[in-house]
């Protein structure tokens, strides 16, 4: 696995706050990316979950998270769909390459590297989807892996 420092791209996304069993993420992205589509907003490419805590800290019923898209355009939020624009930041990142639900040792070894090398994590760890699975087979998927961080 191969880990890089980088620095993210301010982006604004529309994105509905979620809970409960990550199964339900399928179905959060379809939905937001149909309100953005129906919005007749411009994507921006960037598909991402952001996790607030873990299946390893909490039961499924108490997970929380985000799910959203990059847009570009004007619109006002509704009562499930909200809009915020995300700060650039510099993260430690890698990619995960197979299903969703092995990403767990690629989540653990950036926050190992981060910890051996100086950083420090300052915020959730987020998963961009960067391919379909809709287009792709499971073993395909790729997932960047990103913790915002800062140095020590």
């Amino acid at each position: 696995m191969e880990i890089k420092e980088k620095t993210t791209d301010k982006v604004k996304v529309a994105y509905m706050v979620c809970s409960g069993s990550y199964e339900k993420i399928p179905d959060y992205i379809q939905e937001v990316g149909k309100w953005v589509m129906e919005k007749e907003l411009e994507m921006t490419g960037m598909v991402y979950g952001t996790y607030f805590n873990s299946p390893e800290e909490v039961s499924e019923e108490e997970l929380q998270y985000e799910i959203g898209f990059s847009f570009k355009g004007e619109v006002g939020e509704d009562e499930t769909i909200k809009i915020k624009e995300i700060q650039s930041k510099m993260v430690l990142t890698a990619i995960h390459k197979g299903p969703y639900t092995e990403v767990g040792p690629v989540i653990h070894g950036i926050a190992e590297y981060a910890i051996n090398n100086g950083y420090e994590i300052v915020g959730p760890v987020t998963e961009v989807y960067l391919n379909d699975p809709a287009m792709v087979d499971a073993g395909e998927l790729l997932t960047e892996v990103q913790f915002p961080v800062m140095k020590k």
